[in-house]
This record gives structure tokens, sequence and C-alpha cells, in this order.
């Protein structure tokens, strides 16, 4: 059977809201054809310009002929032997490059998965096999995925945590520094001190050192806003579970893949994890996922107790070894930078005349713009942040909010988005910050 041609937008919106799930968010409800690059054409031949990214997935952008190229000869061989029936060389060959790729040059060793909340899933099972130890440590604003245990990880409630109860036993939440919402006496020196501090309390108030198994950090906060932390709070952090043996593991899972200007996010903080959780552009929009780190941690588990089904599938496996490539030949890390160095430009001209901008924030091409009420009490403007996403949608640009309290326009466009493709895009925004 294959997917009906002659249905038009609207009675695929009515079959969707007809059998598909309600809890299933749609940004924009229109019925996507094609894509290539940065634009994406609906059935209706509509255009849009993506700063989306299927929210962080297509780094290398859709439809890259390298990617298609390796999909369709793995095709060719074989789709899915299962490598815990039969090992096949990509799975073999990707940890390899990753063992070699991410921080450090200590021995290490991958497993592939399929899905972000996967990979986290397996960084805790390893870090409670290493270490013996049971509790898990996240932040506050932290998003780790919406599987139960990634859902106890997740610091934001609504959406992903209404309802859904009882969580995880044993996960607790560190503070996370917020330097645009430090009080305003403190300079970003003192407030970093004060955070770290607060850090070193939680360990005595809340939770022991000597019974946490890992703590999970993202290096720049995703789905809790786009939030870049001091480099010295997210060094002592490194450090704290160095002195304290517990495994300190970067969940890189939407920083990664040269989203910031480096392949890994980390890199920025000059620190060295001990696991690395990698998904998303990972595999340029085909699920995949994994877990890279020390050998002696990744090692922990006994032969059947990690994997899956389709963990580490072929055709994820040719996609993501294909993403490595087109990183290095494209030279995206550069091309990371230039695109979020344009986006801060334009956002800045914004800020001049719009006193609903109250932070502009990056580190490479991941980007946001904080919206509030005004900028003397920061009081989220939840309403208008919407109205922008929604302008945009329908105006021919692909565009995502972000934050605990929803008031974050994040961008995310893919990396190879050209110049001119890049300016129209942000004209698109203009318009709808005016308009809302």
């Amino acid at each position: 059977m294959t997917v009906q041609t002659n249905v038009s937008t609207a009675e695929w919106q009515e079959k969707r809201d007809r059998y598909v799930a309600r809890g299933v968010g749609n940004g924009n409800r229109n019925i996507a054809a094609n894509g290539e690059g940065a634009i994406v054409y609906d059935q209706d031949d509509n255009r849009y310009i993506d700063f989306a990214g299927a929210i962080g997935t297509i780094n290398v952008g859709h439809n890259h002929p390298k990617v298609n190229e390796a999909i369709k000869a793995q095709i060719d061989q074989f789709i899915h032997p299962g490598f815990n029936v039969m090992m096949y060389a990509p799975y073999i060959e990707l940890a390899e490059k990753l063992s070699h790729l991410t921080p450090g040059d200590h021995e290490k060793k991958a497993l592939f998965l399929n899905s972000g909340a996967e990979a986290v899933e397996n960084a805790v099972k390893m870090a409670r096999k290493y270490t013996g130890r049971q509790a898990i440590v996240t932040f506050n604003r932290a998003f780790h995925g919406r599987t139960n245990m990634t859902m106890s990880m997740t610091s934001k409630v609504k959406p992903y945590k209404f309802g859904f109860g009882p969580f995880a036993p044993e996960v607790y939440q560190a503070p996370y520094p917020y330097l645009y919402k430090r009080p305003e006496e403190m300079s970003e020196e003192r407030y970093t001190d004060f955070i770290i501090e607060e850090f070193n309390n939680f360990f005595v108030s809340q939770v022991a050192p000597e019974t946490v198994a890992c703590v999970v950090m993202e290096p720049v906060q995703g789905e809790g806003g786009f939030i870049v932390p001091p480099k010295r709070f997210v060094q002592h952090v490194a450090q704290f579970c160095k002195d304290n043996g517990i495994v300190f593991v970067a969940d890189e899972i939407q920083t990664g893949f040269s989203r910031t200007g480096k392949l890994f996010a980390s890199e920025h903080f000059d620190i060295v994890p001990d696991l690395v959780t990698v998904s998303k552009s990972m595999g340029a929009g085909v699920p995949i996922s994994g877990v890279v780190g020390r050998s002696a941690i990744v090692d922990a588990a006994d032969p059947g107790e990690l994997g899956g089904t389709y963990a580490g599938s072929p055709l994820g496996c040719v996609a993501a070894l294909a993403v490595l490539d087109i990183i290095e030949e494209e030279k995206l890390n550069e091309r990371a930078e230039h695109i979020g160095q344009t986006i801060e430009d334009r956002a800045n001209e914004w800020m001049k005349t719009d006193n609903g901008i109250g932070e502009i924030r990056r580190l490479g091409a991941m980007v946001a713009i904080e919206l509030v009420t005004d900028r003397e009490t920061k009081t989220p403007d939840k309403a208008r942040t919407a109205a922008i996403a929604k302008y945009a949608n329908e105006n021919g640009l692909l565009l995502l909010t972000a934050g605990v309290n929803g008031n974050v326009v994040r961008f995310l466009s893919p990396l190879v988005i050209t110049d001119e493709q890049l300016a129209e895009g942000l004209d698109i925004v203009q318009a709808a910050f005016q308009n809302a």
C-alpha cells in the first residue's frame, strides 16, 4: 500500500484530528511534500525556510545528497539484520569514529540506540552499574526526554510531566546558572560564585555525593531556553564529579554535531565528560542515538544487558557516518559561527527599538531571544512569543519556541542554509516581531 497522493491538505488535517493522538503537538499543520537544504515545500507547493531543523535534527540539511546516497546504498545491501543477531560494519566504524572525535584521549567505546531519551537512560544504566550507586542528579530547567526515567530528570512540568507520574525515584535537580535572571546588584563573577556555592550546598541538603551515580548536564540547556552557563561553573561541576567518584555525563543531544560551532559543545568549556549522549543531527533525520565514553564505564554492563531490537540500525549508522564527513568537508563548525553571528547582529538591531526583547544569547548557531513584558521586571511574555511563532509559520518560516515559561524564540536552522535564505528568514522574523 502506498501513501495516498490525491488527498487535500484539509482532508489530511481532518484525518489527523480523527486518527492521530491529540497529545502529539503540531507547530505547522500543513503537509510536507519535499525538502532540500534549509527549504521545505508542502503539498500545496508553499515554500518554507526552515529555522526549526526538526528540533535541531537537520544540521546538514534536508535530503543532503551524501546522506541519501549512503542510505540508498545500504538499503541495497540489507535494512536490518539486528546487531545483536549478526554484526555489521557501519555500527563498528561509527563507534570507532565517535570514540576518536568525542572529547578526551582516553580509551572509549560506544553503544548505539534509537532516540535521545534512550541514550540518556542507557548512560544512567552504565553509571549505576559502574558505581554501584543509585542517585541521579540533573539540573533545574533541564530536558532529557519523555520516558519515565527521562521525564523524572526533566524540569519543565507542562507539557512534559503533568499528569504522567509517579516518576522514577532517586532523581534530584541541582541549581543551574541563569545569568540573565541574576540579581541586578550581582556581577557575573559574583553570581557564578553564588551558584557554585549553591551547587556545593545541594550535596549537603539534598543528596550525599557518595550515593550519586552520575550528574547529567546539558552544556547548553535546550528546551530550558538555550541557557549558556559560565565556563567556570561547568568546570566546577566536572571537577566535583571527579573528586567524588561520580560519572559526569554531557547530554549533547541538541548541542552536538557542530550546532555550537564545535563538534561538541563540551569543547567550549574545556572539559572531558566521562560519557557523552548523542542523537538528533547525528543521523540527519534517521533515528539513531548513542552513548560514547570511558571504556571502563561503558563496559560495566555484561553482554545482553544493553541494546534493543532496532538499536544502532544500519540506516542510522551510515547516515551518521555521512554526517561526519559532511561536517568536515563543508566546514560546518565555521559555518555555525557565521550563522549565529548573523542572527545575533540582526537581533541586536531589533532590540534597539523593541523593549520586549529581554536578552539575546547564543553559542555558535544555537541562538535564542527571550521575550519579556518589560525589561525592568523581566516578566516572561509567553503570549507574544507564541504569536511570533504563529505568524512565522503562517508566512513561510518554520520557527520554534522554548523556555520553561514558553517565552523564548529559538533558532535551529540547518547549518547548510545559504546567506540569502538566512536573510530572508530573518526578514520574516522581524515582521513577526513587529506584527505580534
